[in-house]
């Protein structure tokens, strides 16, 4: 019986049309095809041979590049585009909370400063409430 082996995530698995590419290979490559080759036919004869052969090299690298590279699922092209948008676009918040915590504590700050333009220092309300100590006013409201 002949033993096939089945990948774990089917999501992976992708539908091969020509010489075992996909789609998306097939087109990069033609377009590499179309780019490189009409380049080296034009340029052999005026820069010479390895010259024109380096050149459409470097001209057919990016869309090698472009079919082949592929990171958590997502091609080259979307991880350029999010890369794109994330370093040219504004980064501006389309919604925004109030911070509860700060505002609560502008009102503290503004209570002590009030209080110590007063005259009132922060020492004597601290010795007033010291850890350990009750209060005997409510000491005593609490057994009656």
């Amino acid at each position: 019986m002949p033993y096939v082996p089945v990948p774990k995530d089917l999501t992976k698995v992708k539908t091969k049309l020509a010489f075992n590419l996909t789609k998306r290979q097939l087109i990069c490559f033609s377009l590499a095809g179309l780019v490189g080759l009409p380049v080296y036919f034009f340029t052999r004869g005026a820069i010479g041979n390895s010259a024109a052969v380096l050149l459409m090299i470097g001209l057919m690298m990016p869309f090698f590049f472009f079919a082949m590279y592929e990171r958590d699922g997502q091609p080259a092209e979307k991880i350029l585009k999010n890369r794109l948008r994330y370093k040219l676009w504004p980064k501006n918040r389309p919604y925004r909370t109030d911070n509860l915590y700060k505002s609560m504590s502008k009102k503290e700050v503004t209570k002590i400063a009030k209080k110590q333009a007063a005259g009132s220092s922060g020492k004597a309300s601290a010795k007033k409430y010291q850890a350990g100590q009750k209060d005997q006013s409510r000491c005593k409201a609490g057994q009656n």
